[in-house]
């Protein structure tokens, strides 16, 4: 028997009868003859709600407390629909990320995984049981519990097809695939059949919340098929695979937005590598994750960098370029007044002049371009945040994307 690994986000849980639904599919589709293991994540707003409620007693909570408060999500989801599976009459049990074999590094609220030990799983499914794990969770090698981020839950459940060989991932959530862009900015975006890997990560990193884009690396890396679907019907979703045959002439497969960013210039900077390095290898310790880099002036012995980070990190990374500066006389400006707008497709490679058709786009907008940073495929452009959603319209008419060109 095939084994499929089902991914259930936190809106597909969030009530009683919405677990007792997952249940039912779940059901379905052991009878259908596969072994499954489903992987959750906490109901509805709970993660939202625990970061409240540690923020309610604390201003700066112990990373490591927090990882401890915020893994009792997933405990609840798991045992719940565990008990709705066994009312139906399938045998099932519910595992920790710890007891499920998920091994992490130690940095606690966006620890990265190392290894999944399918060893208990596997004993578990030879049982003819449906195991559940709880995604978003994992422990390090000296038994302290730790998150994965946000979307941690995807990377969860990929991992875990990746280390079980499953034939496919199947993550469900409250739209019905991925889209060209997203459908309440553009109304007539188009639902996509299928999706390059590549294609999926960048559109994923910057800012299609579809998935999380280290669930689209795992799978891009262990070759593992993700099926985008509904959690409310069974209609067929979009695939995510290796494209070997991706049709040249189609340039972009969608655009994607980022309204959760931040700019920082680091205005007369030194252009000593040295000073770079120290800048961003204390971001980094942080865990701070950096975007669109551009500098300016590289002529002169002082320059302009700019960077984007997230706005949730921006205090964070404030801090942390402050203490980096020392006693040096360059000065640090910020605008969180900013969103990202990207257009993305394999087809660029072949295709020139897809830039300049997205400049034209944003021109006859007049929506005005702050940093332009690009890759084999795809164009990200910061704009003003007042101004993104137009500028996603109008990227998505410029290149057609309504219809399958």
């Amino acid at each position: 028997m095939a084994i499929i690994v089902q991914k259930f986000g936190g809106s597909s849980l969030a009530d009683t009868a919405k677990v007792m639904a997952v249940a039912r599919r779940v059901v379905r589709t052991v009878q259908e003859g596969h072994e499954v293991v489903v992987v959750v994540s906490a109901q509805g707003k709970t993660t939202d709600e625990l970061i409240e409620q540690a923020h309610a007693v604390s201003p700066n909570p112990p990373k490591r407390e927090l990882d401890m408060l915020l893994a009792t999500g997933e405990q609840v989801s798991i045992a719940l629909l565990a008990m709705a599976i066994d009312a139906l009459g399938q045998r099932v049990i519910s595992l920790t990320g710890a007891q499920g074999g998920i091994m992490t590094d130690t940095q606690h609220t966006k620890a990265r995984i190392r290894l999944v030990d399918g060893m208990r799983i596997r004993t578990e499914l030879a049982k003819g049981q449906v195991v559940i794990v709880a995604g978003f969770q994992g422990m390090t090698s000296t038994n302290d519990i730790t998150t994965l981020g946000r979307g941690g839950s995807d990377t969860t459940a990929v991992a875990v097809a990746a280390a079980l060989g499953a034939s496919a991932c199947e993550i469900f959530t409250d739209v019905d695939g991925v889209y060209s862009a997203d459908p309440r900015l553009v109304p007539d975006a188009r639902k996509l059949e299928q999706v390059d890997y590549g294609e999926m990560l960048e559109l994923a990193s910057l800012g299609a919340m579809i998935l999380q884009p280290r669930a689209v690396e795992v799978a891009a890396i262990y070759g593992v098929p993700i099926h985008v679907r509904s959690s409310f019907s069974n209609d067929l979703g979009t695939m995510i695979r290796e494209v070997k045959e991706v049709e040249k002439e189609i340039s972009v497969t969608g655009v994607a937005s980022d309204e959760n960013c931040a700019k920082i210039t680091l205005v007369g900077i030194p252009t000593d590598v040295s000073v770079l390095y120290n800048v961003f290898a204390s971001l980094a310790l942080e865990g701070v994750n950096v975007d669109m880099i551009v500098q300016a002036g590289t002529a002169t012995p002082t320059a302009d960098l700019t960077f984007t980070v997230t706005r949730e990190e921006l205090d964070t990374a404030l801090t942390v370029i402050g203490k980096a500066r020392g006693e040096q006389t360059w000065d640090i400006v910020c605008d969180e007044n900013v969103a990202k707008v990207s257009i993305v497709g394999a087809g660029m490679m072949t295709n020139p002049g897809v830039a300049a058709k997205m400049f034209e786009a944003l021109n006859e907008e007049n929506v005005p371009v702050f940093v332009v940073s690009t890759s084999e495929i795809k164009v990200s452009c910061l704009v003003p945040r007042s101004r993104y959603q137009e500028a996603v319209r109008a990227c998505h008419k410029k290149f057609e994307l309504s219809s399958a060109n």
